[in-house]
């Protein structure tokens, strides 16, 4: 059982707080890519705790502390010219490093701005998504893994707004044995029109609906051990003496899971906590197939997830949508069919900051147990100043791979060879990944 100080020290992640010291060590996603297209590319954000304005200047993006050092107006207005962003109130003017470049209200030959710096924090562009990199020191390696490689025409990324911290958010992806029951569908779809939905298709080497196999094996054995990155589930649904159902997710850490969206496609999405009481999730989606049809996967999304602030249209306030005829009928949860917004009400219904004292785990949740045993390792350890788990260097990110998340139906008794033997042929398959093969 988690005590109360336990609790605090994982979900407090405000400056100057130990999970939040800890966070700092890696890139954060911070933005989609496509935010900042158009005639003003600058938009407010808040990331772990602290209130920012990003940017794009050029092919270079700012990412600066939100109010101006002059007497503090809000550069969430300012005006994009002259090779930064200047301050509405009296023309200061700030390049993507947070130097001062002008202050034109001054006496002519001032150097009052050669004083003057905001805190400012990288930015970089991988599949979609802006990361930043909010610590101190040099920031960490990006590991090779299948979603920062693949090329863009074969990823998608969005993102999608929770009203809970982080921890609760990512803790949903630590559970596989809650999708025969919280995502569970009353009917089966022609799994081909199931592109761009999760729990509408088949697995791998099957024609049976994965909602059919789901709804039907709902007692699974979870088996969890430790890797480099983290932590790999295998979750086991046992169908026949001669077949098994399979699903391999990972977890990323510090705050990230890999999970296989289809038999070709893999979702990694990250919990990013805006503040100690709401966050966003960013996923990448990766196709090992052919490219992804990124209209219709957005225009899928945005039904639940609208621009321009991604927050969902079914929430606490309205009762995350729930239909009493729905549940009797349709689905499990009365909820509607986008399994985001099941996750999201698991998430946010025990608040915004939930009590894990009143908890009582069971054998379905080995991996959360092993992940929070890693999360208060990790923040032990950058307490001491020792490197936590995933602070990687440029030769250990070279090395971590993948990593495979797979779904398929397999031979019972033969599990781990065919989930091995079923990743490595959907690379050498692959237009791209057949080079990036692990063991």
């Amino acid at each position: 059982m988690i005590s109360p100080e336990q609790n605090e020290l994982m979900t407090r992640i405000g400056p100057g707080t130990p999970a939040g010291k800890l966070l700092r060590n890696y890139w954060q996603p911070v933005a989609l890519t496509e935010e900042l297209k158009g005639p003003r590319p600058l938009k407010a954000v808040r990331l772990l705790g602290e209130d920012l304005v990003l940017f794009k200047e050029k092919d270079r993006y700012g990412l600066l502390e939100r109010h101006c050092a002059h007497r503090g107006a809000d550069l969430a207005y300012g005006r994009l010219e002259d090779g930064g962003l200047r301050c509405s109130f009296h023309g200061w003017l700030y390049d993507a490093g947070g130097k001062c470049l002008q202050t034109p209200a001054e006496p002519a030959g001032s150097r009052l701005c050669d004083h003057i710096r905001l805190r400012a924090y990288p930015v970089t562009e991988r599949s979609g998504i802006l990361f930043a990199y909010l610590g101190t020191g040099e920031a960490p390696a990006f590991p090779r893994f299948d979603c920062f490689v693949a090329p863009d025409e074969y990823t998608f990324a969005f993102k999608g707004y929770w009203d809970c911290n982080w921890l609760q958010a990512l803790e949903v992806g630590i559970d596989p044995a809650h999708a025969s029951w919280l995502h569970r569908f009353f009917e089966d779809e022609n799994p081909a029109a199931s592109y761009g939905r999760q729990f509408r298709g088949t697995p791998a080497d099957s024609q049976m609906p994965i909602s059919k196999l789901l709804r039907e094996h709902d007692r699974p054995e979870i088996r969890v051990e430790r890797t480099d990155y983290g932590m790999r589930l295998q979750t086991l649904r046992r169908i026949s003496d001669a077949h098994t159902h399979i699903r391999v997710t990972n977890i990323l850490f510090p705050q990230a899971f890999v999970i296989p969206m289809n038999a070709e496609m893999t979702i990694s999405q990250w919990h990013v906590p805006v503040d100690d009481t709401g966050c966003y999730w960013y996923s990448i989606f990766t196709s090992f197939g052919g490219p992804v049809d990124k209209d219709t996967m957005r225009s899928q999304r945005l039904k639940t997830y609208p621009a321009p602030d991604y927050r969902p249209i079914h929430n606490r306030a309205n009762g995350w949508g729930f239909s009493a005829d729905e549940q009797r009928s349709a689905t499990f949860t009365g909820m509607g069919f986008d399994i985001n917004i099941h996750d999201q009400w698991a998430c946010e219904s025990p608040g915004r900051i939930q009590d894990r004292t009143r908890e009582n785990l069971g054998t379905t949740d080995k991996g959360i147990v092993l992940y929070r045993r890693l999360l208060l390792d990790a923040i032990r350890k950058n307490e001491s100043g020792e490197t936590p788990l995933m602070v990687l260097d440029a030769d250990k990110a070279g090395t971590l791979t993948g990593p495979p998340a797979i779904d398929g139906i397999g031979p019972t008794g033969h599990m781990e060879e065919y989930w091995k033997e079923s990743d490595a042929k959907r690379r050498k398959q692959s237009q791209w990944a057949a080079s990036s093969l692990t063991a």
